[in-house]
């Protein structure tokens, strides 16, 4: 019996139709033909445009008749049109009446909002022509990927150490010996590397396609051209950046991108995607036409009494993402990159955007972020918040979470900053972020902290070390954007310089920060490049640079050799040992910072069940010191903790920091084991680190010198 849905009803232009299907929305290949499904609420009319690929006029123009509109979305069949050589967009019909928020201009031919791949972006850089009448066309595409048996990982949370990289950067500049610099290929021949580092989850900056040629103005220093190199602004939600892929040009994108989330999977890392979902390359009113807009502007975007943007995402315009159609599309994008794209997680860019109703304020109960927690294709995927915007919401600690949510969390980042560079009166805060900050998720556990020190917003930890201030001339807004509040300390002189002194301290500095950073409680995120001392030579706000300022120059590896083995083996002692990977918080009893009483506490062994999990110490065990003037802080794990739903024995580990000037004598406390020394920031290499289970016996038992702002981590057996 044959199927009769594959048979024309209508006849335009020589082009056979019939009624579409109103659900899944955008292109989608259908037996014999190309369904075609957009939603507008407020157009009068739609046109179906297609293109024979790079062709400058359209091959033909399609209404689509009053009896293929269903309710408020047009759906159309088109039979017999290449898959493989057809482009398309949509003319969209109805009021221009910006106060009342409607910008219908049928002039214009708009990109499909699901759009899968996105072509006129083919080659990084490249300019367009600017006489072409659809900069961004849609492409049809083939879900035909050969998997090879491969799925999302599902790693435990607590278990990653996520390491933030920039897709172009990462393998961009010349010294990085790969065979095509700055694309998703490339990456795929630096996997043993991250597999040597020892990091198990990527998070890539955003790689939906994105316009790096929208930033128009120039280096007022170099002359050279800027650009919207980071990607923090969408012009297709569902398609992998061309721009990033080798075969870009032969619109391939999406098998390389594939490929390389497949070669990660195979050697045990997950991918991440950073996904900006708060805002859109079409800017404030004054922007540019690309999609949404002209589909229904007053549906996707949220708009004042007056017509014009609210802007939240400070980019000049806000997604109305909990109107019923916008949270759908999100949903949608985000089930299918985990179907198609098999993505393990998910960190979503001024995350409390997506908290906001369609007025701006702030929902009590978001419907998008309720969605997601509870979607069941989303259901093992990983999603994190930053949990802030640019219109002054701050969520650290009280994003809606569902019992889902992780959050970046800006206060470890601010504390370790001010504890490391001596800031007075931190003690208590440090102990409290290097607990997974119970403070702040206490209900939800610290898997639910994204700790990390340095991200790609801000100061490298190079830099961090380095500079006092911010050096953003480069960027051409006379040094006004970027962060104030750095939290830096340049060590001594500004920028690079030639004192063997000063060069020694911001080394042990560096590896102060990744010490701590490896020892807290919650989930570890370490910048791309920090691991071999990238500088961006103090510029904290790189958005707009495609150079050696954002691309990581390899030979520094050489060169910071110790460096990288001090992050490699911090990763490993982090991954040897389950007490520094707890899923729940240590007992409420413990937790908070407190004297305890003086005496041994022989009770602490491993073996003795009804133990404090944690204690506190100063310069004298068993006595920490709170005190305002105090920056020293030592904590004891006595090698319990809750892991996988069980109680876990494990070593005893010792942790002490000193951020004085000055070095101080500390008492170990003794609880009937023998220290041994993982690490010592306040010597010189090979001896301020071994490898885990490689650890050297002190020859005291009862005390050592911890130098002057330095770190020592010790095991207890």
């Amino acid at each position: 019996m044959k199927r009769i849905d594959i048979y024309p009803t209508h006849r335009y232009n020589g082009f056979k139709l019939r009624p579409g299907h109103p659900y899944p929305f955008g292109a989608t290949l259908v037996p014999g033909g190309v369904n075609f499904s957009v939603f507008s609420s407020h157009a009068t009319a739609c046109t179906l445009v297609l293109f024979q690929k790079g062709a400058p006029e359209p091959m033909v123009e399609i209404p689509f008749p009053d009896e293929f509109r269903i309710g408020n979305v047009f759906a159309m069949i088109v039979f017999d049109i290449g898959v493989e050589d057809t482009e398309y967009g949509f003319r969209m019909d109805g009021p221009w009446k910006p106060k009342i928020g409607h910008r219908f201009d049928p002039s214009k031919i708009l990109l499909d909002p699901y759009a899968k791949a996105i072509s006129r972006r083919d080659v990084w850089g490249a300019r367009p022509d600017p006489h072409d009448i659809y900069p961004h066309r849609a492409l049809l595409v083939y879900d035909d990927f050969d998997w090879e048996d491969d799925r999302s990982l599902e790693i435990p949370i607590e278990e990653l150490v996520i390491y933030e990289m920039h897709v172009r950067g990462f393998t961009r500049h010349p010294s990085s010996g790969v065979k095509y610099p700055g694309t998703f290929a490339a990456i795929r021949e630096k996997i043993p590397y991250l597999k040597s580092l020892g990091v198990n989850a990527v998070e890539l900056m955003p790689v939906f396609e994105f316009d790096e040629l929208e930033n128009d103005r120039l280096n007022p220093v170099s002359g050279e051209p800027l650009y919207n190199y980071w990607g923090y602004s969408t012009t297709g939600f569902f398609a992998p950046k061309a721009g990033y892929a080798a075969t870009g040009a032969l619109n391939m994108q999406i098998d390389e991108f594939k490929t390389l989330v497949r070669e990660l999977h195979i050697n045990g890392i997950e991918v991440h995607l950073d996904v900006v979902f708060n805002h859109t390359a079409e800017g404030d009113h004054r922007g540019s036409t690309i999609s949404f807009r002209g589909l229904d502007n007053k549906t996707y975007y949220m708009l004042t009494p007056d017509g014009y943007y609210y802007n939240f995402s400070g980019t000049g315009n806000t997604l109305n993402c909990n109107h019923p159609i916008v949270r759908d599309m999100v949903l949608d994008c985000l089930r299918y990159w985990v179907a198609e794209y098999h993505i393990d997680g998910f960190r979503f860019d001024l995350a409390s955007i997506l908290g906001r109703d369609q007025s701006g304020a702030p929902h009590p109960n978001p419907p998008l972020l309720e969605a997601l927690a509870h979607d069941p294709i989303l259901a093992k995927c990983k999603l994190i918040a930053e949990a802030w915007d640019a219109g002054g919401l701050y969520q650290v600690g009280s994003f809606p979470a569902y019992g889902r949510w992780a959050e970046w969390n800006g206060q470890y980042r601010d504390t370790v900053r001010r504890f490391l560079k001596g800031d007075p009166g931190l003690t208590r805060a440090m102990a409290l972020r290097i607990l997974g900050s119970p403070d702040l998720y206490l209900g939800r556990g610290p898997k639910a902290s994204i700790n990390f020190i340095t991200a790609h917003d801000g100061f490298t930890l190079h830099d961090l070390v380095s500079y006092n201030e911010k050096h953003n001339e480069a960027n051409g807004e006379d040094n006004r954007d970027g962060a104030n509040d750095n939290y830096s300390w340049n060590c001594g002189a500004e920028g690079p310089t030639d004192d063997p002194a000063i060069n020694e301290l911001r080394r042990r500095q560096m590896k102060n920060a990744v010490a701590i950073l490896m020892v807290s409680q919650g989930i570890p995120m370490i910048l791309m490049g920090d691991e071999m001392a990238h500088t961006r030579r103090g510029n904290n706000n790189t958005y707009c640079h495609d150079n050696e300022l954002n691309w990581l120059d390899w030979s520094r590896l050489k060169q910071n050799g110790e460096i990288f083995n001090f992050f490699k083996q911090c990763i490993a002692f982090r991954k040897a040992h389950n007490v520094l990977r707890c899923d729940t918080h240590f007992n409420p009893a413990d937790i908070l910072p407190r004297p305890a009483p003086g005496g041994d506490y022989p009770e602490l062994l491993p073996e003795h069940t009804g133990a404090p999990h944690i204690t506190w110490h100063g310069t004298q065990a068993w006595n920490p010191d709170w005190s305002p003037h105090s920056r020293v802080v030592a904590l004891m794990l006595s090698g319990q903790c809750a892991y996988g739903g069980q109680q876990i024995l494990d070593d005893a580990i010792y942790v002490a920091m000193n951020m004085y000037w000055d070095a101080v004598w500390m008492e170990m406390p003794d609880v009937g084991v023998a220290w041994h020394v993982f690490a010592n920031t306040g010597v010189k290499p090979p001896n301020d680190i071994y490898e885990p289970g490689q650890e050297q016996r002190l020859r005291s038992q009862q005390r050592f010198l911890l130098g002057p702002r330095s770190v020592v981590i010790l095991v207890g057996r």
